[in-house]
């Protein structure tokens, strides 16, 4: 089962060579490379059967396009939850990258599952002696994850506003977010997809709804250090009145989320 992963990933990275090059057209910007249809591979990659019927709704290859995924990048996921994402990652950046799954200490603390969904995903994408492949599993305290390297781009997804939860001490977003700029190479990027908040919703929102205040998550980041440099729809849904708890039936995944794109300045 494992070796049938790796052939997967292996075969999957040579089909993305095969297609993200020889039609483009001289003078092309290289933003014009990336578009959902350039990752089918690891959309259907055999490791994330169980994921597809989430597609749908998570559009997996508009994301890896928004995130300017290449193979060979180093990429963190940054909470990784119950790993979609982080499969998603693996056969995108081909058997030349790698993908660091984060599940922080405090998460496993309150759900111990979060840890065997860390464990299950890495172990798909193991070769026959269980050595990860290029999915490796991280661990630590949510300000502090540890990141064996620098990363070309950390990910985070409908996460980022438990930064705030009052169960954390006083000024864990800020040492997340400083943690996330240090984690990144000159240039990298950070990719935060998350549920939208009202206006002023500020912390309470965070806690009371699970969602994220823009203007306040902006504030923070830029406050780091980083830059915005693109925000996309792909995820707008206008008919959401913002005022709902996410995890209500009327509106689980149909929340209205922000996607937006922080660089690092070199």
């Amino acid at each position: 089962m494992h070796r049938l992963f790796a052939t997967a990933i292996a075969v999957s990275a040579f089909a993305l060579t095969a297609c993200s090059g020889s039609e483009e057209a001289p003078g092309e910007e290289a933003a014009s490379e990336y578009n959902a249809r350039q990752y089918m591979q690891a959309i259907n990659d055999i490791g994330r059967l169980d994921d597809q019927e989430q597609d749908a709704a998570r559009k997996p290859g508009e994301l890896l396009a928004f995130a300017q995924i290449d193979r060979g990048d180093v990429v963190g996921d940054f909470i990784m939850g119950g790993g979609y994402v982080t499969r998603l990652l693996a056969t995108a950046v081909g058997a030349d990258g790698k993908v660091y799954a984060f599940q922080p200490e405090e998460f496993i603390a309150f759900r111990p599952e979060y840890a065997t969904e860390q464990d299950e995903t890495v172990r798909r994408y193991s070769d026959n002696d269980g050595n990860p492949i290029n999915i490796f599993p991280v661990r630590g305290p949510l300000v502090e994850p540890g990141w064996p390297e620098q990363l070309d781009t950390i990910i985070t997804v409908m996460n980022f506003h438990d930064l705030y939860l009052d169960q954390f001490p006083e000024g864990t977003a800020e040492q997340a977010i400083g943690n996330l700029y240090d984690a990144l190479k000159p240039g990298g990027t950070l990719i935060l997809i998350d549920h939208v908040a009202s206006e002023g919703g500020g912390v309470e929102a965070a806690n009371t709804l699970h969602r994220l205040d823009p203007q306040m998550a902006m504030d923070a980041l830029t406050a780091a250090g980083f830059v915005s440099e693109a925000e996309s729809d792909i995820y707008s849904q206008p008919d959401d009145p913002l005022t709902a708890n996410v995890f209500d039936d009327e509106i689980r995944g149909q929340t209205d989320q922000i996607a937006w794109r922080f660089v690092k300045p070199e």
